[in-house]
């Protein structure tokens, strides 16, 4: 049922009305909309935004919503490089007030059970993983099984790093920043050990990351099912 009722909520298109936009570091900007309040999703979820106020040729993206339902605002944040495209350069066009359209937020890219949890991000990855653990932080922690979150960033960026401290103070949840492959892969082996197959492994970041991390799993016997992987990223 909860799946058919997320499946449906692909068709619900909504308007929502720019409020603005900031820089999170040197390429990467987040943009604030107003949240309907009737609107809710599952942290990690991601909407499909489409540009209405100007004709551009692919005027629909995937975007995961950094925010929670109780945060009563709807936040993405994505890359926005020297030659952004078609239609990073509208986003960055919006005024107060504009609208965009929304269908969902869709997705099964959630934390849905009691199990020890190894969230992986790879840059700008990280985005659903703010809303997971802002959710958990929100819900008291009731996760009695351990939760991790391995954070590589080659550039050392690490978005929102004050504000994951800060949740992870008060829900108990360990974070590791990264800054290499080697690194990372040494700390999934190490969950891994200790979890065997009772871990659960949740990936986002660019696709080649993904990939890698998902066939090092599966051949060092992690079962597939074991493994859920955030295919929409906005990086284009």
């Amino acid at each position: 049922m909860n799946f058919l009722k997320d499946s449906l909520s692909i068709f619900k298109k909504r308007e929502i009305p720019f409020l603005e936009y900031y820089k999170e570091s040197e390429d990467v900007y987040t943009f604030l909309f107003e949240k309907e309040k009737d609107l809710t999703w599952k942290a990690g979820q991601h909407g499909l935004f489409n540009i209405t106020h100007k004709k551009i040729k692919n005027p629909t993206r995937p975007f995961t919503l950094v925010t929670t339902p109780s945060e009563d605002i709807v936040k993405i944040t994505t890359k926005i490089d020297e030659n952004p495209s078609e239609f990073k350069n509208a986003l960055l066009e919006l005024k107060q007030g504009m609208k965009v359209s929304m269908n969902g937020p869709v997705g099964g890219f959630y934390l849905k059970e009691n199990n020890p949890s190894l969230l992986i991000a790879g840059g700008i990855g990280i985005t659903p993983f703010r809303a997971m653990l802002k959710q958990i932080e929100e819900e008291g922690n009731g996760n009695q099984e351990p939760i991790q979150l391995l954070y590589l960033d080659s550039e050392k960026a690490f978005l929102f790093k004050d504000e994951l401290d800060s949740i992870a103070n008060n829900a108990s949840i360990t974070i590791t920043y990264i800054d290499s492959r080697d690194n990372l892969y040494q700390e999934i082996e190490r969950f891994s050990t200790l979890y065997n197959s009772k871990g659960k492994y949740l990936i986002a970041g660019p696709t080649s990351m993904i990939q890698s991390i998902s066939t090092y799993l599966q051949n060092n016997g992690t079962p597939k099912r074991n493994i859920k992987k955030d295919v929409f990223f906005g990086y284009k």
